[in-house]
């Protein structure tokens, strides 16, 4: 669309008064490695429920897997606040952002997958995936109703989109999965609430400390909750556990915990945002199909349908998000 010009007696065309649209071209390597750790990043998440689901095949509890989890993670996480801490030039973190650093790393990584890691007891790996998906419309609504965002009509939209899918597969689900599978669910639905408060309250936070060290501290912090729950609840002979728990533990720590972590991070720096989320839609779909391929889980139409729904109502306001 032109431009007008103030003063001018007579049309000028758009060409003499503003320069020439670039051309649209095409991805650069640089991105396309973003683009490479975006989708390696939301693959290896996925496979968080499944790993969790075969490590309880086992007998292990949530308790004393999410500690064993943690354990394995924990060193990384040192390591990058350890070398944040001995980077010159960055600003020093109050006590108070520590402390609210600290309240949401416990909110959002800790409470958030302990409820994850419960309700995965009684769901499907696909179903849990699909849940903890949910998150970007509970941001929305948290907004508006904590920090007065104007909810409009494409956030509706997408909220009955959304919403109708994730009713679809639960209703294909019911009367076939587990007896407690309500329970499960709304547990990883709690976990996806949890989650949401994290984001909403440290969307400022991040901006004083940094994200690298934000992430850093808060997962260190809830590194050290969950090997204190077990601590208390558990008595060392909990370990006395075969050696394939142990192994699924580490994979999960490095695999899906530490490595999307970082690899979402260098993907946001090098494609931007509205590429990351849309790499996140292949979350809830290659979370039912490892499920269905490892665990042998149920992956009918009527589960799909309810995946793409529940996808595309992301969508609709991750991507206006991102673009706005």
């Amino acid at each position: 669309m032109a431009l007008p010009v103030c003063g001018a007696s007579k049309p000028v065309s758009s060409s003499s008064v503003l320069p020439a649209a670039p051309a649209r071209t095409a991805l650069s390597l640089h991105q396309w490695v973003g683009v490479l750790f975006a989708v390696t990043g939301v693959l290896s998440f996925s496979l968080r429920p499944v790993i969790i689901k075969l490590a309880y095949g086992y007998g292990v509890d949530p308790v004393t897997l999410i500690m064993l989890r943690m354990v394995f993670a924990l060193p990384f996480f040192l390591g990058v606040a350890a070398w944040q801490s001995l980077r010159g030039g960055q600003a020093r973190v109050s006590g108070r952002d520590l402390a609210l650093t600290i309240g949401l790393g416990v909110t959002g990584y800790y409470a958030a997958s302990f409820c994850d890691f419960l309700g995965l007891r009684y769901v499907s790996a696909g179903m849990g995936r699909l849940l903890l998906f949910l998150y970007p419309t509970i941001v929305v609504l948290l907004s508006a109703l904590f920090l007065g965002k104007r909810i409009g009509w494409r956030e509706v939209i997408s909220l009955l989109v959304s919403y109708a899918g994730v009713a679809l597969v639960v209703w294909s689900e019911i009367g076939t999965g587990h007896p407690d599978f309500a329970l499960g669910a709304a547990l990883v639905f709690g976990g996806a609430f949890l989650y949401s408060v994290y984001l909403v309250g440290s969307s400022q936070v991040i901006q004083r400390v940094g994200s690298m060290r934000f992430t850093a501290y808060a997962m260190t912090a809830a590194c050290l909750c969950c090997i204190t729950q077990f601590l208390v609840l558990r008595p060392l002979s909990a370990l006395d556990l075969p050696q394939e728990v142990f192994g699924l533990a580490a994979v999960m720590a490095v695999l899906s915990t530490v490595l999307p972590v970082f690899l979402t991070a260098e993907a946001l720096r090098r494609v931007g945002a509205t590429l990351v989320a849309l790499s996140g839609a292949l979350g809830p779909v290659s979370a039912a199909v490892f499920g269905y391929l490892v665990l042998a889980e149920p992956l009918g139409w009527l589960q799909l349908a309810g995946a793409v729904l529940t996808v595309a109502g992301v969508m609709i306001i991750s991507l206006w998000k991102t673009k706005a």
